[in-house]
């Protein structure tokens, strides 16, 4: 691979906006290679302490926009690895085999997954799957015991008394986002994506279908002997504000301090490929827009953090680095870019019982990384909502979480780029410090 990435020696970055905005913290970013882990994006995540488990993503970068390129499945992640987050050590336990509709699964990209206590729970994910000949997205949920599942791996034991799947095809989503609001599980927005990716569209090439759900998806979950049940389904649609995908959907504390969840931005619109620049608010059985608000610097999917002091009554979302249609040049000039290409902006959205404002910390991130990574928490310091409780951190330098892979691009445009390596997934683990 040619060697055009950002060495990692030299770097130590500081984020601080305090000089620029009323903001009480700034991040310190400092990245880590761990030998064993070459690279994942799009992936599913648990954690037991100090120990992280990677479930399925992809090993390449940005998928090619050639069909007989895009999401090849030699790029697929066959293993659960395990990484030791504090002593830098790795395992990996083959998934192939398994029973081969939960080793196929257990592959996918884009899968969507929750972990409540021991249990995390993945859905759909789309793929190439030899039974059927076809990249498909997976109609089925996959319920794992993370702590026994971590033990089989680094042991070297058996994993599939650990791993239950049920056969859904309301479950058959790729691209949405899960999450609980009071024991109940929501599947918001995604897709069901069947056939070879194309950017020409359905009619060319080998073809696809592409069906957007539009919904979000309510039931709870439980188990009935050795079997897993789905129950009180319900689903909510609406074609425009729902009609989304690749997006973040982060936990908030609403004016009222209860626990509910927000879609940000997310992707295509019907008239052009553009973002969605508006937000969404689910409380329970109800959703809306956030009126007069358009988010500008982050689109796709990537590392989220969402804070809250109790103080001050306000909730920060930090979105590191990924991909947007605006970003700010060199003299501050914020530029738009219908290709959506990478950003290094790290955005911060603030919201209280008055104002919601969008603004840039001053320093970037020092590549085109963030897209198709994910923020893992360093548990002390995460109430069971996943929301980090500001005002109870000290005041000194302190270790929140971890952001883990994704995408490292070249540049801010490369899918039509048509050198052999515009992207990769990346090694880099970056641990992330927060100092008051």
């Amino acid at each position: 691979m040619k060697q055009f990435f950002i060495s990692l020696s030299l770097f130590l970055i500081i984020i601080s906006s305090s000089a620029q905005n009323n903001y009480p913290f700034h991040f310190t970013l400092e990245p880590t290679i761990i030998n064993g882990f070459t690279g994942l994006q799009s992936y599913a995540w648990a954690q037991e302490g100090d120990l992280l488990l990677l479930i399925g993503g992809r090993k390449d970068g940005l998928h090619r926009r050639q069909p007989f390129a895009a999401f090849n499945k030699q790029f697929n992640n066959t293993d659960l690895i395990v990484i030791d987050l504090k002593n830098e050590k790795v395992w990996s336990k083959s998934v192939v085999d398994l029973a081969a509709s939960i080793a196929e699964q257990l592959q996918s990209t884009n899968m969507q997954f929750y972990q409540q206590d021991n249990q995390l729970v993945l859905i759909g994910g789309y793929g190439y799957s030899e039974t059927a000949k076809n990249h498909i997205t997976y109609p089925a949920l996959i319920s794992i015991q993370v702590k026994e599942l971590i033990n089989a791996i680094t042991n070297n034991d058996s994993i599939s008394p650990f791993i239950q799947q049920l056969a859904d095809e309301k479950m058959a989503v790729t691209g949405g986002r899960l999450n609980q609001i009071n024991n109940t599980y929501f599947l918001v927005g995604g897709q069901r994506f069947t056939g070879r990716y194309n950017p020409m569209g359905p009619e060319h090439g080998p073809g696809f279908t592409q069906e957007y759900t539009n919904q979000i998806k309510q039931f709870q979950l439980k188990k009935n002997g050795n079997s897993l049940l789905i129950e009180n389904f319900k689903a909510i649609t609406d074609s425009l504000l729902l009609h989304r995908r690749d997006y973040n959907l982060v936990p908030q504390i609403d004016n009222n301090g209860k626990q509910m969840l927000t879609i940000f931005s997310g992707v295509f619109q019907y008239e052009k490929d553009i973002p969605f620049t508006t937000l969404v608010d689910i409380t329970g059985d109800s959703y809306k827009e956030v009126p007069k608000f358009n988010q500008q610097f982050s689109h796709y999917h990537t590392a989220t953090l969402p804070l809250f002091s109790k103080k001050k009554q306000t909730m920060y979302s930090i979105f590191f680095g990924g991909i947007a249609q605006y970003y700010k040049n060199e003299k501050e000039e914020t530029v738009k870019d219908d290709n959506v290409p990478f950003v290094k902006s790290i955005s911060v959205i603030e919201r209280n019982k008055t104002t919601v404002k969008e603004y840039l910390l001053p320093d970037p991130m020092p590549g085109y990384f963030g897209a198709a990574s994910e923020f893992i928490p360093a548990k002390s310091f995460i109430t069971e909502n996943g929301i980090l409780q500001l005002d109870a951190l000290p005041k000194t330098k302190t270790l929140i979480g971890f952001i883990v892979g994704g995408i490292d691009s070249r540049a801010p445009n490369v899918f039509w780029s048509n050198e052999g390596d515009p992207s990769r997934s990346s090694p880099v683990i970056w641990k992330v410090y927060i100092n008051k």
